[in-house]
């Protein structure tokens, strides 16, 4: 398991650091944490936005506000403190296990600012949070965010032009790391619904026929 100075170290490591960051919080008094304090939540936060990570994946019942502004929307909802990313807008009774299973029963939502507008009453949202403790992060989302650290701290340690090039080929490096590490969190899970969706319902197909059916498309 990670910590935030191991992923600061990591970051100073792939720019050819000594890599020996005592603290952040505050930081030790060298330069490399000093700069470490200023980009860590800002690349921990955009490495979270990129994908629907499963350790950060929530649903939450969400808090209806007064009635929104626009006719466009007939609800208004507070957004979640810690929301990072909304994924989607489900009713409030649906029941799937945690992460997956209400893609049948999303609604259209858009946020606006610090609240979400739906046409959906009592609504649950499904979202990308701020997860803060390193410990529950995977190993490739830690790979992923201290190559996108290391992107904002090759400028001011490197410096000038070789600095630049560097924080390019970081942010290279952290867009294919996210490559491998979204496909090996999206085969973390293997959920199979137990509901019927409205789709094959209309069609008089039972899920097991519309599986062969598709196996046998392929």
């Amino acid at each position: 398991m990670a910590s935030e100075i191991d992923i600061c170290n990591l970051a100073l490591g792939h720019l050819g650091d000594e890599a020996n960051v005592q603290a952040i919080s505050p930081p030790d008094g060298t330069a490399q944490a000093q700069h470490c304090a200023r980009f860590y939540a800002i690349c921990r936060d955009a490495t979270l936005e990129m994908h629907a990570w499963g350790f950060a994946t929530k649903r939450a019942s969400l808090a209806q506000l007064t009635t929104p502004t626009t006719t466009a929307w007939v609800y208004q909802y507070a957004i979640p403190g810690d929301m990072i990313k909304p994924l989607s807008i489900y009713p409030a009774d649906a029941d799937y296990p945690a992460g997956t299973g209400d893609d049948d029963n999303k609604q259209p939502f858009q946020r606006e600012g610090d609240v979400i507008l739906t046409n959906l009453p009592n609504a649950s949202m499904r979202y990308v949070a701020r997860i803060v403790d390193p410990t529950r992060y995977t190993p490739l989302f830690v790979e992923t965010f201290g190559y996108k650290l290391a992107s904002r701290l090759a400028g001011p340690i490197i410096k000038g032009t070789t600095g630049m090039n560097v924080a390019k080929e970081m942010e290279a490096m952290a867009d294919k790391q996210l490559a491998h590490a979204t496909a090996n969190d999206a085969n973390a899970g293997n959920y199979k619904p137990d509901h019927q969706p409205d789709w094959i319902s209309a069609r008089g197909t039972s899920i097991s026929q519309a599986q062969h059916s598709t196996r046998w498309r392929r």
